[in-house]
């Protein structure tokens, strides 16, 4: 019966627009184009954030690597997300969602699929980090073919004003600010098809209910702590306002002298080798927040990001224009990003038996086992000869064990309660 249910999403799910593959790469049909909302956002300046780094620094010590990238990345007057758009060919990097409709497509079918596996109950999609909305927006048109009118609402967790307006605008028929002290979320809108979308700072503020929860490169955004053993302890890594002879960049890293709160408070996994590492406390805080719901209120839960399984240890770097960047030069206007850890991930999720966790499997896999060449076959018969050869190097790109396709890892969460019922009906994508 699931088979069967499969096979019809895969037919039924990627009928849509198969004619539009080829202006994907390109990004003209958005909305509105990327030059016009460059033209409209607050022009990137770092030297502000730059002097409030040193200020702060300069009054009370070297500051930790997670506080300088919470600084960098969401401060709300010169952060990286906050005042521009930064995704696509014009910005710093390039999401899979923007490379072809096939990956968000392929999202959409596992959602269908493992939904209705659990009984197909009346669900909250919730997308944290959604970025321009290009994932839940393909995603959102391939449900929308299955007419499941009530039956679900949408829930963005979104902690920049300008992506928030961008995301409305792709996403939206109607959109308006709220007040988020009186209802919890700061924005809303409707869809074309009438689907209600809210907008929510953080994920504790998205109602407590059945939540199909997705996750496309947001924990590799989130702080980390690097800490580095030295005479058999853990001392902390830190950033300080370059010296002379750093000319380079603004600021320089250094070893904390002693143990900070948190190398005295991390708990290695038995066993680690690693001499040097990046820890994570907010990601260890959003999974054991999901850990929580999946219990309590059901759910499920599909996390996708470039990663490793606990065998890397510096992987700190920043983008800009698609270039690698010195994360310490001009803060505030490159990205600065690191390797999910899915083993620390594992280990939060499953530590009070609340979840059960598949994964990470490579990208290519899973793509594969949700018959993605089936996809590309069908878009490729569509489509005219001379727009071929960019589908086929789009999808290429996204399966390549040398491109994207070993690099990114998906990973999934299931309630543990639910430990029977996957070995009977296997989650797609992970077998």
């Amino acid at each position: 019966m699931h088979r069967s249910f499969f096979e019809q999403v895969c037919r039924k799910g990627c009928r849509y627009y198969s004619y539009k593959s080829v202006k994907r790469p390109d990004f003209s049909s958005k909305v509105r184009t990327q030059q016009s909302f460059e033209k409209e956002a607050r022009p990137v300046t770092n030297k502000d954030l730059t002097k409030h780094l040193q200020a702060k620094i300069l009054a009370t010590g070297p500051i930790t690597i997670a506080e300088y990238m919470q600084e960098v990345l969401i401060n709300p007057l010169s952060g990286y997300y906050m005042n521009r758009d930064v995704f696509g060919r014009e910005g710093d990097f390039i999401t899979s969602p923007e490379i072809s409709q096939i990956f968000g497509e392929l999202v959409a079918i596992w959602v269908l699929s493992e939904w209705q596996k659990v009984g197909g109950p009346p669900f909250q999609l919730v997308e944290l980090g959604p970025g321009r909305g290009t994932l839940i927006r393909d995603v959102l048109k391939v449900l929308s073919q299955f007419k499941l009118g009530s039956n679900f609402s949408m829930h963005l967790v979104e902690i920049s004003p300008h992506l928030s307006t961008l995301q409305a605008q792709l996403l939206c028929y109607t959109h308006e600010a709220t007040d988020s002290n009186a209802v919890g979320y700061y924005q809303k809108g409707v869809t074309a098809s009438g689907i209600e979308v809210y907008w929510y700072s953080r994920l504790e503020d998205v109602p407590a209910s059945f939540s199909i929860v997705l996750a496309h490169e947001f924990f590799d955004a989130l702080p980390v702590h690097k800490l580095q053993m030295e005479d058999g302890l853990w001392k902390e890594v830190l950033v300080d306002i370059a010296d002379g002879q750093t000319k380079e960049a603004d600021f320089r890293f250094i070893l904390s002298k002693n143990q900070t709160p948190i190398s005295k408070l991390f708990e290695p996994i038995v066993g680690e080798t690693r001499q040097c590492l990046e820890y994570s406390l907010e990601s260890d805080r959003i999974i054991s927040l999901l850990a929580d719901r999946f219990e309590t209120n059901g759910g499920i839960g599909l996390i996708v990001d470039y990663g490793h399984f606990g065998e890397k240890s510096d992987t700190l770097r920043a983008f800009k224009k698609h270039e690698l960047f010195n994360p310490l030069k001009a803060p505030g206007t490159a990205d600065i990003t690191v390797d999910v850890d899915f083993r620390q991930m594992k280990r939060v999720a499953e530590k009070d038996n609340k979840v059960l966790c598949l994964g990470p499997v490579e990208q290519r896999l899973f793509l594969q086992r949700m018959q993605g060449e089936v996809r590309l076959e069908r878009l490729l018969k569509n489509a005219l000869p001379e727009n071929q050869a960019t589908i086929r190097s789009a999808y290429e790109m996204l399966t390549h064990p040398d491109k994207m396709g070993s690099r990114f890892k998906f990973f999934s969460m299931f309630p543990a309660v639910l430990k029977d019922h996957l070995i009977k009906f296997p989650v797609n994508g992970f077998q």
